[in-house]
């Protein structure tokens, strides 16, 4: 395994040896890592001296179930702070196939201004020219490199929102089949690589090549142990399955905590028309793929492909957070609408969280009545054409609210928040305040604890403990849903690594890779300027009651700033 590292400023290619300080981690930890060795804090985000690394998490590479992610970091032109995006598809898979322990990308854009793609296969790498590739939204771009290289190939590519410098603009990477739609979304490092004029990276390794084992027969048995757990718990097995994440909708709405109307309030009362019993059902009739999975050898498939009336995919997938930002958040009731804006979102390479949320903070500001989808398609088609207001959006709900003089945004750290209102769910708002990625469900949602979610004095240990161990998955590669197959048996992810690598790791290693992720992380912060004023909710959620539980976010500053001492 080898760093592979790309300036775009020089047209320099060139492989490395993994310095010593990296050879153990991967993933989150590593990105942490890898930004406190090599960006500069106070860097401008969209300037050379920051980086981007593409780095697969350490059980990728052997194509067990919901552990092949790609995780991608740099400083984030959104918060200003570090940032780590992760997601699934091929893109992980191939990198470790072609033994590729890190992919780094530096510089500013080519002296000519040109733009170019990555391409790498087994004979190693190279820039390719790239300007007939500029302006394509994802679609063509997919259609357009397979056609030039392999049906093959893995992506990770930009659409025109990374272009145009969009803040809400992500890296997207293609699954199993061909649809590139699995995005590392957030933050807006979309844009941080449209800044180097890199349109695309090719990854071309049509056969598999798994690393070796250390100890094959360790590793065998732990994977079974951990499929035989999925296969058992009926959240991966049944309900993520027959209605993916959509199966959200009824939980959160239950708990008084979905998004609404621009976080006004925390139930929707159409939430059985989005809900994932009922778009599984409507997506059967169509004929579309109620259960997909982004990665090779997942078995939860807990993905989508979503059909409209005539049978004809919408979008691939249809998501919770999607469905929350850019339906209840916006009053919509109407699962085909939500999907045919989150396909220009996707199409443009945009985080759909940061855009639907953008789009209520306009609606807060009159310029669209909750409830009307067709405004909202209008609002998406200004994202999609580059006007004004359609900028506006796309640079996220914190810049929209600026803009636009609204004081309900829903942000931390500049990042809009994931469709759980905190509120209602304190644990969850402990995460969004005190987490270094900023406003963020994916760095510790705390939903399914059986806990009271509104009581405050117990919320920041529940918080501190999820972020550890979302953390360690992130640095595993790891998706959320392999956590119901690792949580039963502690030592699982021990075998896992010592049967991978022969590592000697305790049955706490999970934790302890988060919290060293996170620590790297709030290193780095801390460095770029953040205090612990930036570790809150937004003033308004401290005051502002949200209907129907009335619950204020109400969980002790020094408790918040002692999270992680």
């Amino acid at each position: 395994m080898q760093v592979l590292r790309v300036n775009l400023q020089t047209g320099t290619v060139a492989y490395e040896d993994i310095p010593q300080g990296w050879q153990t981690l991967g993933g989150r930890a590593l990105v942490a890592r890898f930004l406190l060795d090599e960006v500069p804090p106070l860097c401008d985000p969209l300037g050379p001296s920051n980086k981007l690394i593409w780095t697969p998490g350490l059980l990728v590479g052997h194509m067990l179930s919901s552990c092949d992610r790609i995780s991608i970091g740099g400083k984030s032109p959104l918060t200003g702070g570090v940032k780590e995006a992760n997601a699934g598809g091929t893109t992980g898979l191939k990198m470790v196939w072609l033994g590729i322990h890190s992919l780094v990308l530096e510089g500013g854009p080519p002296d000519d201004d040109s733009w170019k793609i990555l391409y790498i296969d087994a004979d190693g790498a190279r820039l390719e020219d790239a300007n007939d590739l500029v302006g394509l939204g994802l679609q063509d771009t997919t259609a357009a490199l397979i056609d030039r290289f392999d049906p093959k190939i893995g992506i990770s590519a930009i659409g025109p929102a990374g272009e145009r410098l969009y803040m809400t603009a992500g890296i997207t990477h293609i699954d199993k089949d061909r649809n590139l739609t699995r995005i590392s979304a957030r933050g807006g490092l979309g844009a941080v690589m449209g800044s180097k004029h890199l349109k695309a990276i090719v990854f071309n390794c049509p056969r598999s090549n798994q690393p070796d084992l250390v100890d094959p027969v360790l590793f065998k048995d732990a994977s079974k142990r951990y499929i035989k757990r999925l296969q058992e718990h009926p959240q991966t097995s049944q309900i993520y399955t027959f209605y993916g994440t959509a199966a959200m909708v009824k939980m959160a709405n239950t708990f008084g905590g979905i998004p609404t109307r621009n976080f006004s309030q925390g139930q929707f009362e159409d939430a059985e028309k989005i809900s994932g019993e009922t778009i599984h059902d409507l997506n059967s009739a169509r004929g579309g793929e109620v259960s997909h999975a982004c990665m090779p050898g997942c078995i939860i498939k807990c993905s989508n492909v979503y059909a409209g009336s005539d049978g004809e995919t919408l979008v691939t997938p249809l998501e919770y957070e999607t469905i929350g930002l850019m339906g209840s958040n916006l009053g919509i009731n109407d699962p085909d609408a939500i999907a045919r804006m989150n396909d220009i979102a996707n199409d443009m390479g945009m985080d759909t969280i940061d855009t639907g949320a953008a789009i209520g903070v306009a609606a807060e500001a009159g310029y669209m009545e909750f409830g009307d989808h067709q405004r909202a398609m209008e609002l998406m088609e200004e994202v999609r054409t580059g006007t004004p207001l359609g900028r506006i959006i796309a640079s996220g709900a914190g810049y929209a609210g600026k803009t636009l003089g609204v004081e309900r945004v829903p942000v931390v750290k500049n990042q809009a928040l994931s469709a759980y209102d905190p509120r209602a769910i304190k644990g969850t708002g402990v995460t969004y305040a005190t987490s270094p990625q900023g406003g963020d469900h994916t760095s510790g949602l705390t939903i399914r604890a059986k806990v009271d979610h509104l009581d405050p004095t117990i919320q920041v240990e529940l918080s501190r403990n999820t972020q550890y161990s979302m953390a360690g998955y992130d640095s595993l590669g790891a998706c959320i849903m392999g956590g119901f197959g690792f949580a039963l048996d502690a030592t699982i992810i021990p075998d896992l690594i010592k049967g991978r690598y022969g590592w000697d790791v305790s049955t706490d290693y999970l934790k302890e890779l988060g919290r060293e992720a996170i620590l790297l992380e709030r290193e780095f912060n801390h460095k770029a300027g953040f205090t612990k004023a930036d570790d809150r909710l937004p003033e308004w959620m401290t005051r502002e009651q949200l209907p129907p539980t009335n619950a204020v976010f109400d969980v002790p500053d020094e408790e918040l700033d002692a999270i992680f001492d």
